[in-house]
This record gives structure tokens, C-alpha cells and sequence, in this order.
């Protein structure tokens, strides 16, 4: 039967760390897929810059050559009417912003070394054709530039140049274009992969995560069910267990009243006769012992020693065994006390005992302290009772030649009060630490009175009162016994 747990909690262990290990994997393949997107979005976005810098440098490329046309055009209509200032004006503007296209050409076009020496050999072209072109304009300007040189005019040529040099870097232009624009449809491409297999990895996870947890929830449910049956079951066993123990206790209180009650009788017959012996015994003595009769030795010695200390000694054995039987009685008295519950304050009751007390307290010269004591709800005499006797306990068994200290403080702790009493007395042996709380069993040296039954009706008082006493102590270092109750009254297994 035990090895069935033993394995259902082995599989449910190797269920669990399988189930993590597959969502550990589930989860790094998301974050692998989400870290992939990320790398092809920048890629993308890469690309996209790259498609722009191309269209940048053709859109740059079209202005110069429209300015350059500009140039012509006006350069032309300089020639064909030289008194007309406008077509001046607008070739002098037409060379500043071709100029300044050329500039801008050369910074868009630095990562190209091809198209640097192209950018560079179309700056020389326009350089060269703007000088002819200025020369046109001073010539006009001066009234000495003749119309035939049109057709003679080598700026011709030069504007000719300067477009091949143009038609020459726009199909470079258009050829980085189509590589630039497959490159970033292959990359959106590739982007639109990974975006589907993330979220068909997110779905995939989150599916698997909602199954798992349904399924841990459908056998915590179930575990569920089984922990409040067993719960129910132990309930039942542990209340048939109790009763039995309730009743097995009864019948050991009436048990040990009746054998008490019982024992007490003889016992004082026993006592009585005793009693009857020993007046006998003077009698007998009297009339033996009398003035001038001769008496054999051994009578004198019968009558003078014998039966005194028999006597004595059958006294003394009642005497204890009727202590003893009283004990018990008051114990079973005790037990079958019903208990009142109610509001105490630990350290009136502790005041009160210590100034019951207070005789021993100043004859052994012992200092008693009190620390912080807890308001419970209790039964005031059973506590009464448990207190007092651990208190006189302290008292009765301090280290000979050193001066006493008794304190008793308290605290709460999680619902239930704890109490301390704590002494510098003799101490208690390790071995005995157990043995000092069953009936008549004591400890150490026997120069105290005593029979043995106080700590173990202080014991069976707090079982009654839901409560446990334990004791801290080394021989010759002191003791503490500490009594732990419950702040709300709880009636103990003992409670019949």
C-alpha cells in the first residue's frame, strides 16, 4: 500500500517537469521566433532606407539635369535675343541650383565609388560648360556676342557630356533599384513568414498552456475531492477516536475512583487497628515492665523496640499510602470537573498565588519577576491550579547556596498564549525531563516532601484545556517550563 503514493506522486513529479520542460521549449522558440522577427524587421527597414537612398539619388540626378537643361535653354535664348536680361537671370540662377544638385548628388552618392567617379566627372562637364556658359552671358552683357555662334558653340558638346554622364548614372541608379527593391521584397517576404510563424507559435503555446492548465486544474480539482473526503474521513476517525478516548478516560477516572474509594476503607481499618496496637503495646509495657520484676531480655527488648518500630513503620506506610489514595481521589475529582471557561488575566492569577506564597518567597529570600502575561479565555481554576504548582515547584527546588530567581513572563503566538516559568534552581536531568510528568515519578534528590502527582495533574489540567506543558532544564542550570494554551478556550481530548 505505501509504494502506490509513492509512485503516483514519482508520476505526477515526472508529468510536471515535463509539462515545463515543454512550455520552457514552447516559450524559447517564441522568444527565438520574436527575436528572428525583430532582426528581419530591421533588415526590412534596412532595405527600405536603401530603396529611398536610390530614389533620393535619381530624384537628385533629374534636378540637376533639369537645371542643367534650364542652363541651355537659357544660354540659347541669350544668344538668339542678348538684349533680353531675363534669359541672364535665369541662367545665372539655373548654374547656382545645378551647382548645389551637384553638391548634394556628391554626399548621397559617397557609399558608391562608381558613382563618386561619376558624380565627379559630371561635376568637371558642368564646371567646364557653366565657364562657356558665364563667357555667353559677358559677351552678352557687352554687346559683342554674335547669333551665328550658335551653331559653332562648343558648349554643345559639353551639355551633351553632361547628359551621357547623367543617363549613365541613372541606369546604374535603376539597376540598384530593381536589386534594392528585390532585396526588400524577398525581406518583407521572409518578415510576413516570420510574423505567421510567431503567432502560430504564440497560438500553438497559448493552446498548449490552456490545455495543460485545464488539465492541472481538472486534477487539482480531483486531488481536491479526494484531500476533502480524506478529510471527511479523518474527521470521522479522529471523532470516533476522541470518543473512545473519552470514554476510555472516564472509566480510568471512575476506575481509579472506585479502586481509591475501595482502598480507602481497609486502609482505615488498617490505621485504626494500628492505632488499637500501640495502646495495647503501652499497656502490655506497663504491666511487663514493672518496677522490681525480672523480665526476660528479649521481652524487654520486644515491647521497648520492636514493636514501637514496627508500629511506626505500619503507621508511616498507611500514612503515605493514604495520601496517596487522597491524591488519586482529588485527581479523579479533578477530571471530572466541569470546566467553566472565561476571561482571565495571567497575571492576576499570578499575583494572586505569589502572594499565597509570600511566606516561602521571604524565607528562602527568592526574587520573583513578572514579565508581560496574556489575557485568555480559560478555566480560571485549572490555570489557577497548573500555575500554582509550577510556581511552588520553583520554589521548593532551588540550588542550595545560591540566592533564588523565579520569573514568569508570557507572549501570543498564532492564536495561542505561552507562558514561562522560569527558575535557577537544581535543574532536572535530561533523562528525566519526560519522566517528571507521570504519576508519582520524581527527579533528582528526595529532600522534599511530595508524592509525585503535581506536574502530572498539571499535565492531564492543560490536555483538558487544549494545552501543552514542556520543560527546558539542565541539571544545576535551572528550568523553565512553558505552558502553551489557546487564546480561545478549546476543550482537550481529556475533557470526558
Amino acid at each position: 500500500m505505501p509504494t502506490t503514493p509513492t509512485y503516483a506522486f514519482s508520476r505526477d513529479a515526472g508529468n510536471n517537469r515535463l509539462i515545463l520542460l515543454l512550455l520552457a521549449i514552447g516559450f524559447a522558440a517564441v522568444v527565438a521566433a520574436v527575436a528572428a522577427v525583430v532582426i528581419v524587421q530591421r533588415q526590412a527597414e534596412r532595405d527600405a532606407y536603401w530603396v529611398e537612398h536610390t530614389l533620393d539619388v535619381e530624384a537628385s540626378l533629374n534636378r540637376f539635369v533639369r537645371h542643367a537643361e534650364r542652363t541651355e535653354t537659357a544660354r540659347r535664348g541669350i544668344i538668339i535675343a542678348p538684349t533680353e536680361t531675363n534669359f541672364i537671370t535665369i541662367a545665372e540662377k539655373a548654374i547656382a541650383d545645378a551647382s548645389n544638385e551637384l553638391t548634394t548628388l556628391e554626399t548621397l552618392v559617397k557609399d558608391n565609388s562608381s558613382q563618386v567617379r561619376s558624380v565627379a566627372g559630371l561635376r568637371k562637364a558642368f564646371d567646364g560648360y557653366a565657364e562657356q556658359a558665364r563667357t555667353t552671358e559677358a559677351e552678352a552683357k557687352l554687346g559683342i556676342l554674335k547669333v551665328d555662334s550658335l551653331d559653332r558653340d562648343s558648349t554643345v558638346a559639353a551639355i551633351r557630356h553632361i547628359r551621357t554622364y547623367a543617363d549613365e548614372m541613372l541606369v546604374r541608379e535603376d539597376k540598384l533599384l530593381r536589386e534594392r527593391n528585390l532585396a526588400q521584397d524577398s525581406t518583407r517576404t521572409l518578415l510576413s513568414a516570420m510574423l505567421a510563424l510567431c503567432a502560430a507559435l504564440v497560438i500553438g503555446v497559448a493552446i498548449a498552456a490552456i490545455q495543460i492548465i485545464r488539465r492541472n486544474i481538472a486534477e487539482i480539482d480531483g486531488k481536491r475531492r479526494e484531500l476533502h473526503l480524506l478529510n471527511q474521513e479523518l474527521e470521522t476517525l479522529v471523532d470516533e477516536r476522541t470518543a473512545e478516548l473519552q470514554r476510555a478516560n472516564a472509566e480510568i477516572q471512575r476506575f481509579a475512583y472506585i479502586v481509591s474509594h475501595d482502598l480507602r476503607s481497609p486502609l482505615v481499618n488498617v490505621m485504626g487497628f494500628t492505632a488499637e496496637l500501640d495502646a495495647a503495646r503501652k499497656v502490655i509495657g506497663e504491666h511487663v515492665l514493672k518496677d522490681g520484676e525480672e523480665v526476660p531480655q528479649q521481652v524487654r527488648l520486644a515491647v521497648e523496640e520492636d514493636l514501637p518500630e514496627s508500629i511506626g513503620f505500619i503507621r508511616s506506610s498507611t500514612q503515605k499510602m493514604d495520601r496517596l489514595i487522597n491524591a488519586i481521589l482529588r485527581l479523579s475529582r479533578e477530571g471530572r470537573r466541569t470546566l467553566s471557561p472565561a476571561r482571565v488575566a495571567i497575571a492576576d492569577v499570578v499575583q494572586s498565588i505569589i502572594e499565597s506564597l509570600q511566606h516561602r518567597i521571604d524565607e528562602t529570600e527568592t526574587r520573583v519577576e513578572l514579565g508581560e502575561l496574556p489575557v485568555v479565555e480559560t478555566d480560571r481554576l485549572a490555570i489557577e491550579q497548573i500555575l500554582s504548582n509550577l510556581i511552588e515547584n520553583a520554589l521548593k527546588y532551588l540550588q542550595p547556596g545560591r540566592p533564588g530567581e523565579i520569573r514568569i513572563a508570557g507572549s501570543t503566538s498564532h492564536g495561542r498564549a505561552i507562558i514561562t516559568v522560569t527558575d535557577n534552581g537544581r535543574g532536572i536531568s535530561a533523562r528525566d525531563h519526560e519522566r517528571i510528568f507521570d504519576l508519582f515519578r520524581r527527579s533528582g534528590m528526595q529532600d522534599q516532601p511530595g508524592e509525585g502527582i503535581g506536574l502530572a495533574h498539571v499535565r492531564a489540567l492543560a490536555y483538558r484545556l487544549g494545552g501543552l506543558v514542556e520543560v527546558s532544564s539542565e541539571e544545576g542550570q535551572g528550568s523553565t517550563f512553558t505552558v502553551s494554551l489557546p487564546l480561545k478556550f478549546q476543550s482537550g481530548v481529556a475533557d470526558a
